[in-house]
């Protein structure tokens, strides 16, 4: 339907229409299911705030041993060593590769911690009415989606060092169990982000009206 001037700012619940969440198509409110790809029609994501919560404290859960426990472990002949986030970071700026610490650093530290904040306002900003501005609230969403993926940088490295560098006893690289609660943080982070309904940001000013 074509924007006019008098269904400009008004939601598509206001004029009777709903979007599919899939492939966005649009339908009339009293549809049951898209027409397009057959995903069952919702106005709004059920209890959205709800498992946002959840998986965004299975996520902060998880980042805790994820910082404690060694990611990576090294054995070579006559010893072995044990890294966690921060220590593999340390020993990464000590060989000299600055710039790959830098990026292990800011993408396994900064962005998780960036997330996990930004997450955490929006849904009390939507649980509380907090009056912050709808287009940076929309925005904040966007990037949180935007950069989650690069979180991931970690795992793929131990798995990628884990794979390539297996030499018996002379030198292997094997992950760690912090590896493992690394990716869960991540993946329920990610979760969280998206079970958060960025149209009930429009609710809310529509309410508070």
């Amino acid at each position: 339907m074509a924007a006019t001037r008098s269904n400009i700012g008004v939601s598509a619940r206001e004029i009777g229409l709903v979007s599919c969440h899939v492939c966005r198509a649009v339908h009339p409110k009293s549809s049951e299911a898209c027409t397009r790809c057959g995903t069952k029609l919702r106005s709004r994501k059920p209890l959205s705030l709800q498992r946002t919560w959840a998986f965004l404290l299975v996520g902060i859960f998880a980042y805790i041993p994820a910082n404690i426990l060694p990611i990576m472990q090294t054995q070579w002949l006559g010893g072995s060593s044990k890294d966690t986030i921060i220590s593999g970071v340390i020993a990464l700026a000590e060989s000299g590769s600055i710039f790959v610490a830098l990026v292990v650093f800011v993408a396994s530290v900064c962005i998780p911690v960036i997330k996990f904040i930004v997450v955490t306002g929006l849904a009390l900003s939507l649980q509380h009415r907090w009056q912050w501005s709808e287009h940076q609230m929309h925005r904040l969403h966007a990037l949180t989606e935007l950069i989650g993926r690069w979180s991931m940088i970690d795992v793929f490295v131990v798995a990628v060092l884990a794979a390539l560098i297996q030499l018996g006893v002379f030198l292997s690289i094997t992950p760690g169990p912090g590896i493992v609660a690394f990716a869960f943080s991540v993946v329920f982070t990610m979760l969280a982000a998206n079970s958060i309904d960025t149209r009930l940001i429009w609710d809310a000013k529509k309410d508070d009206a």
